[in-house]
């Protein structure tokens, strides 16, 4: 049996929506400033590292297969390809 596709509209726009509304607070310090958080948009659950893969891991043992988003707290994007990545206005 085929698992169903993954949109990845669906798992970027639940996983900001669970940012902003909930994970954001409790994230947002200053010792984690410019580390990544990524959250499993299925159940909430998240995790915090400096580069975001060892997060992805802890997350994917919990969760198997599980689609991820993962964000750069305190900053507009996780990375940059040729861009500028912005601090974020924490107010």
């Amino acid at each position: 049996m085929n698992p169903l596709p993954i949109d990845h509209d669906d798992v970027a726009r639940r996983g900001k929506f669970l940012y902003e509304q909930s994970i954001r607070r409790e994230v947002e310090t200053d010792e984690n400033i410019g580390k990544i958080v990524v959250i499993d948009p299925e159940t909430g659950a998240f995790a915090v590292d400096n580069k975001g893969l060892d997060a992805s891991r802890r997350l994917h043992a919990l969760h198997p297969g599980a689609p991820l988003y993962g964000i750069r707290i305190g900053y507009n994007a996780a990375i940059s390809l040729g861009g500028v990545i912005e601090r974020t206005d924490n107010t």
